[in-house]
Parts: C-alpha cells; structure tokens; sequence
C-alpha cells in the first residue's frame, strides 16, 4: 500500500483504533472499554487513560504501517474544556447523568422554552445532558472555578484533534448535532451559546469534516514514532459518519438510514431545514451532514431496550437462547391485540417520553420494576417465546414512528445496518409495516469507522466523496415483502398506551 490511515473510533461503550489501507480495507482494530471516573459520584470520561490508550496503539500501528493521516469520529452530546497548559479544565461529564427535573426547568427558563429551541437550533427536549447546551450550564454549575480556567471550549472530535495537532477547529456534524449550540436558520453560534457566554471560546467558523486540521505535534510524534507530516482530518460525529458510504453509493439524499445499536437512529438526508408545527415538542431533530445540509433525525435507545428486556426474559426463565421467528406466533399475537410492550426504559430518550415502561396485557399493567423484580410477572411473559416476540414487536413499533418523523416519502428505500439486522422478525414485520417502501440490509460492519476513513482518504488526496465509491462494496440485500395485514391495527392500539 502506499499509505495507511489510522481512525479512532469513540463510542460510548467501546473505543477503537483502526487502520485501514489505501483502498478503503480495514486491515485491523483494536477495543478498548474505560470505565467511568466517577467524580463525587458523577460518572466522567477517563480522557488521560483514553490518550494514553490511543498513543500506545497508534504506536504499534506506526512501527508496520505507513500511516499518513487520522480521523476521529466519536459518540454525541459531549464537549471538552481545556484550560491554558491544554489539558482538560474541568472533568467531562457523561451525558447520560441526570441532574434533575429542577435543572432542566432552570435550564429553560434562562434560555427559551423547549419549543422555541427546537425550532431555532433542530434541538428536541431531552432528559439527562444527552445535550452539549445543557452539559455546558451543568459544568458551569457544578464546576464553576474550573470553567472560569477554561479557553477552548471544544466538540468531542475536535478535542481530540487539538490534542494530537494543537489546533482548534469545528465542523457541521458535531455543532449541529442536538446540543442547542447552532442556530440552523441564521448559519451561526445560537443564542444559547451566546448566553451560556461560551461563544468566544469556541471556533465559529465550521469547516468540513474531511478539511486538515492540521499536522501532528513533536510530542505525539515522538511517542508514536509517526511522521511529524502526519496529518489530521477536522474528525466528525458519529452517527452522519455511517452515512458517508452509502451517501458515496446513492448520491447525498433519497433514502433512510436506519441504523441500529445502543441508539437507534433514523437518518434521513434532506434539502430543506424546518419542522411542521406537530412535530415541535417530538423528539424529532435536524443534524448537519459532512455536506453542510440538513439530515432530519429520530433516535430511541432499540438496543438497550432489547438487552434489558431479553435480559429479564433470560432471569425469568433461566435460558440464555435467543429464539427464532415463527410466523404464526407472531401474526396471533398481533391479530388477538391483547399484550403489548411499552418503552421507554430511559424516560425521555425515544420517540415515546410519557410512556412508561411496562407491559399492558388484557388491560392490566405490569410495571417493568415489578417484572424485573418478579413480584408481578405478567401472563404472556410464561412463554419465554411470546415475551420475545413483544419485545421485538415492540421496537417494529419504535422504528416505524421514528422512521415517519424522519418524513420517510413513500417509495424512498430504507437501509437497515447495524445489530438489528440479524434479527429476523424485526426485519420481516418492519418490511411489512412499510408496504410502501423497500427494506435493505446492508453488510457494513463498522459504517461509522469506514466513513471516518473516507473523510481521511479525501483530506490526503483531494478526492470527492463519489470518487471513492469504487474503493468498497455495499451488498444491499432487499427483505422480501410479507403481507401481514394484522400489523395496522395492532399499530393504532399499541400507540393508544404509549401517547
């Protein structure tokens, strides 16, 4: 190969470090989980053992490959501050801690009621500071003396790249992505930025995911062994990075990604910013793209919903198997209407923020507390069979609403990747439930990873996004339409409990 590129890839759960080849192959990666430092009992980001961790590994990469570039593409709703010596100011919170009812009411009463926000800045209501906005005046609150050290505020990639190159920058992706920080209609810092008092610490300028941020410093260059000329990309957030290979494959809008995992997120790219006076108050947002334009989004927490849920299954009844799909159990449960599972296990997170999580059958409901604790153990759950069937039942239903508030057209394909494609009777009865609309699975194991190297490919070469559409196969496998007719109605009153 003439040259490697290195990605470091920063999940919530999972950190990597992967090399690809200069035809876009990834040749290695390597994991690494950190768990949380908990700060007077708030969970933050270890960030000097995860530096410590991406040096070592760039290191034994350096000594085989020809590394010329790296990429950073990492989790949401995460910000850094970096005091004077360049080093983190003030601890980095997880976005999933919850600070409290109080705190939002604060939080909005200082800078705008959530709808106004949502409008201006494509930012919905959340819980926790699953928010840059909120995990600012968080910081300020409880940090205050550290804050006031700080003289970069910067996005979790961009954080990253500063430390490997020195230099500060922004770019759409991150900025835009649900922290309440980018006014969408102006194309500027947001009034929110601007009363937290943080916008003349942070870059205003975006640039692109894929321009040079710049070179890697002597330090970093000297405990890796890499070239000083390495360069490094501006680094982009995780989610519009699993866009890129199949934007470089079918242009930059006319499908629906629908990408599963911890999150499930719904992404659909397209040519105008703006919400319908309903969807004001839904979890519903706008991202950036890497192109500058609007992706409008919709998440819940599929995954975890799954594990948790299959978790208390397998306590129940003692079994640790995944079954198969059956059909005709399936299409009984749909047709009687009689059980249904209701989310959100995180209250606020998904697409359904007043339900509460439990199971409803005959009427009767069963809180998830009581079912996990076995004091209350529903009657559809005595089939380890039936209790799995709801769940996935359950998370069609999530994905259907979250997929429509993407304004999903009919006729438009809709791409599932991620861990929810093997599983069959989610893809059967999504497919069916969308009549109207084709339903490919793809094989893209790590599109998050691959589209982060595409971004790196781009800086060092100058080449487009579509040039390197030939440097990578896609196999977009069509789910074959069932006719499940039962789905509709028992759709209308599965949404009955969970509005």
């Amino acid at each position: 190969m003439d040259y490697a590129i290195a990605v470091i890839d920063i999940g919530m759960t999972n950190k990597k470090v992967a090399l690809y080849d200069d035809a876009l192959k990834q040749i290695d990666a390597r994991y690494q989980n950190f768990p949380p430092h908990r700060i007077d009992g708030i969970e933050t980001h270890d960030l000097a053992a995860m530096e410590e961790w991406f040096i070592q590994e760039l290191a034994a990469y350096a000594r085989t490959y020809p590394i010329k570039v790296i990429a950073v593409t990492t989790h949401g709703a995460t910000f850094v501050c970096v005091g004077k010596d360049g080093k983190p100011s003030a601890p980095c919170v997880y976005y999933t801690h919850e600070p409290g009812d109080d705190f939002h009411e604060r939080f909005y009463a200082r800078f705008g009621s959530p709808e106004e926000l949502q409008a201006r800045t494509g930012t919905p209501y959340f819980k926790a500071l699953i928010n840059t906005g909120k995990g600012i005046f968080f910081a300020q609150e409880q940090y205050p003396e550290q804050c006031k050290q700080t003289v970069h505020l910067l996005q979790y990639p961009q954080y990253w790249g500063y430390r490997f190159s020195g230099n500060t920058g922004a770019e759409g992706t991150y900025m835009g992505s649900h922290g309440y920080l980018w006014d969408h209609v102006a194309g500027r810092l947001s009034s929110v930025a601007e009363g937290l008092g943080v916008a003349g610490f942070m870059p205003k300028h975006l640039s692109a995911s894929w321009d040079v941020l710049g070179t890697i410093t002597t330090e970093l260059a000297e405990k890796t062994g890499l070239s000083p000329e390495v360069i490094l990309t501006l680094g982009l957030h995780d989610s519009n990075s699993s866009l890129l290979p199949h934007c470089a494959k079918q242009g930059e809008t006319g499908f629906v990604l629908n990408s599963t995992g911890t999150w499930c997120v719904s992404m659909n790219p397209v040519k105008q910013y703006g919400f319908t006076p309903e969807e004001l108050g839904k979890v519903v947002f706008f991202n950036i793209s890497a192109f500058g334009t609007p992706v409008k989004t919709a998440i819940f927490l599929g995954g975890q919903e799954f594990e948790t849920w299959s978790g208390v299954l397998k306590a129940i009844h003692g079994r640790n198997d995944l079954p198969p799909y059956h059909p005709s159990r399936y299409r009984s449960i749909l047709q009687e209407k009689s059980a249904f599972l209701m989310p959100e296990l995180t209250a606020g997170s998904g697409q359904f923020p007043r339900s509460k999580p439990r199971v409803v059958e005959n009427g009767r409901e069963y809180s998830f507390a009581d079912i996990r604790a076995q004091k209350r153990i529903p009657p559809c759950f005595n089939r380890y069979e039936t209790g799995n069937a709801l769940l996935r039942i359950s998370l069609v239903m999530q994905t259907i609403t979250a997929l429509e508030r993407t304004g999903l057209a009919p006729g438009t394909a809709v791409f599932t990747e991620g861990g929810f494609r093997k599983n069959e009777a989610y893809n059967v009865l999504l497919s069916a439930a969308l009549r109207n609309n084709p339903v490919f699975l793809t094989d893209i194991v790590e599109a998050t990873a691959l589209g982060a190297a595409m971004t790196a490919k781009m800086a060092l070469t100058g080449k487009k996004l579509g040039d390197l559409a030939g440097d990578f196969e896609i196999n977009y496998q069509e789910v074959v339409k069932t006719a499940i007719p039962e789905i509709a109605p028992y759709r209308e009153a599965w949404l009955e409990y969970a509005m």
